[in-house]
């Protein structure tokens, strides 16, 4: 049985595939990439949509960095293909079944929409030295009692799992990730749009952000988790050494 995003129906409620958030999104992984003195020569990203924050990255990085991206929807690899060129490449394929390694595995946005995303998640830790995933937070206080929002984003952006910073940090770490650091990121406040019950929130979520991102992201939500992470695997193979 094909999935959404195979068909077509993700495509149709999503015809842009978020790339308008991607510019924002590809600077929190560079924030993360410079903090701890990253440069890998070969990146790739597991469900790259329409490819834009590898071209971002492409753009900010050195220029014999090597880019790969994988995604199983037609659609966004049509989009992705329009950015392609020498050192940035596109496959119509699920990353987690090639026989491929790279240097840095980027997960943005991704394992919430996956059926099996724990036996996805284990898949991906053969995969790559270190990751950098982005886990949306749709779990808060807020979502709880407004449980519609939690069904529109089922419905309209095909979350079928919702995290919270626990549970979004347990489970990378249940899969075989060893968590090397992470930090919050504030899409709801430093991005513009979404509505008027967006912008009407955007200013108490700044102000508890001030305070504690951790607690604002529990209370009023609107937060995402960044998470560097390494194997399990190589940890251990690199103490032994």
């Amino acid at each position: 049985m094909l999935s959404i995003y195979e068909t077509g129906e993700y495509h149709d409620l999503n015809p842009q595939w978020h790339v308008e958030d991607s510019a924002w999104k590809a600077l929190q992984v560079l924030k993360m990439l410079d903090k701890h003195d990253l440069r890998p020569s070969t990146v790739a990203e597991a469900g790259c949509g329409a490819g834009e924050i590898l071209r971002q990255l492409q753009l900010a990085l050195p220029q014999e960095t090597r880019f790969s991206g994988y995604d199983v929807s037609p659609q966004a690899i049509d989009h992705a293909r329009g950015r392609e060129n020498a050192g940035l490449k596109f496959y119509l394929e699920d990353l987690a079944a090639q026989d491929v390694y790279f240097d840095l595995l980027l997960v943005i946005d991704v394992f919430e929409h996956v059926d099996d995303y724990l036996g996805f998640l284990r898949r991906l830790a053969s995969k790559a030295t270190q990751m950098i995933f982005h886990i949306p937070l749709d779990l808060s206080a807020q979502t709880v009692f407004r449980e519609q929002s939690l069904l529109k984003t089922r419905r309209e952006v095909g979350h079928l799992h919702y995290f919270t910073e626990g549970t979004a940090l347990a489970t990378l770490q249940d899969t075989g990730y060893e968590i090397d650091d992470y930090f919050f990121t504030a899409r709801a406040v430093e991005l513009r749009g979404g509505g008027a019950a967006r912008t009407l929130a955007r200013l108490p979520r700044r102000l508890v952000a001030m305070l504690s991102p951790g607690l604002a992201s529990k209370v009023l939500g609107g937060f995402s988790l960044l998470v560097l992470a390494r194997p399990k695997s190589l940890s251990a193979a690199a103490s032994r050494d």
